[in-house]
């Protein structure tokens, strides 16, 4: 079985955001055993898992980028979309465009401590494209 949905984001702030209840809420029904994979149709946001329980681990996390990858540095050649676009595409290809999570008895089979993340890296809040793929039995 191999079921696929487009899931839409309102728009964020930029930052990391726990998204793991608003994307579970908009999945079909989960297999007994599979794989969820997700994908973000973005150069400028990215996918992760880490921290569910402590904000401080995503505004950590947010100073950390900000201060590998600074807005607006003078050897940027990229500035067609303001001084935060090219840090943008750096921190998404740093972190990556899709996270895979297995499924077990119908759930997510992640760690207590674990969670989904939108890395929102823009300035500007725009909506983002997630495709879900659930395969599995």
């Amino acid at each position: 079985m191999i079921k696929q949905k487009e899931i839409i984001l309102r728009g964020k702030k930029r930052g990391f955001h726990l998204i793991t209840d608003e994307i579970i809420s908009q999945l079909p029904e989960l297999p007994e055993y599979g794989l969820l994979h997700l994908f973000i149709k973005h150069t400028s946001a990215a996918l992760t898992i880490n921290e569910n329980a402590d904000p401080d681990v995503r505004y950590d996390m947010e100073n950390i980028f900000n201060k590998m990858i600074p807005d607006g540095a003078a050897y940027y050649t990229h500035r067609l979309e303001g001084k935060d676009d090219m840090p943008a595409h750096a921190k998404s290809t740093m972190i990556g465009a899709s996270i895979t999570i297995p499924i077990t008895n119908r759930r997510l089979n992640m760690g207590v401590w674990q969670g989904i993340y939108l890395c929102e890296f823009r300035d500007y809040p725009s909506s983002r494209h997630i495709i879900a793929t659930i395969t599995g039995e």
